[in-house]
């Protein structure tokens, strides 16, 4: 990934649910949280609802395949989860990345440009 790192922290998880902005959709909940780093931090979440091991590994995947796709549109400096939904794994891999480009990266977007702490500089 370009732009991106993994996100391991449990806090870093926490902080992104608690004071993040939520982007809801039936696939997928987005959670964006500015970090004043010069990159973003991708986490991916995929709870025992969405099945077995099997089912909730197919959904990381695709998961990371549309996070990739899209990448270089989102803006840096976000801390990002994403939440899988049980609806996911009814999909198609291209449906995810269709939804990423066209609702989830301009979301990404507004999130940044209004976040208060670059309001105030």
């Amino acid at each position: 990934m370009l732009y991106t790192e993994i996100m391991d922290r449990n806090t870093h998880f926490l902080a992104c649910y608690r004071k993040g902005q939520s982007i809801p959709s039936r696939d997928v909940i987005l959670y964006a949280l500015p970090n004043r780093l010069g990159i973003n931090r991708l986490g991916i979440t995929t709870g025992k609802k969405i099945g077995n091991a099997v089912c909730r590994s197919r959904a990381r995947r695709l998961i990371r395949q549309a996070w990739r796709e899209n990448e270089a549109d989102a803006p840096i400096g976000l801390d990002v989860v994403i939440v899988a939904r049980p609806h996911l794994l009814e999909v198609k891999s291209d449906v995810l990345s269709r939804y990423l480009h066209k609702y989830g990266i301009p979301a990404l977007h507004d999130v940044l440009r209004n976040c208060p702490e670059r309001k105030r500089s």
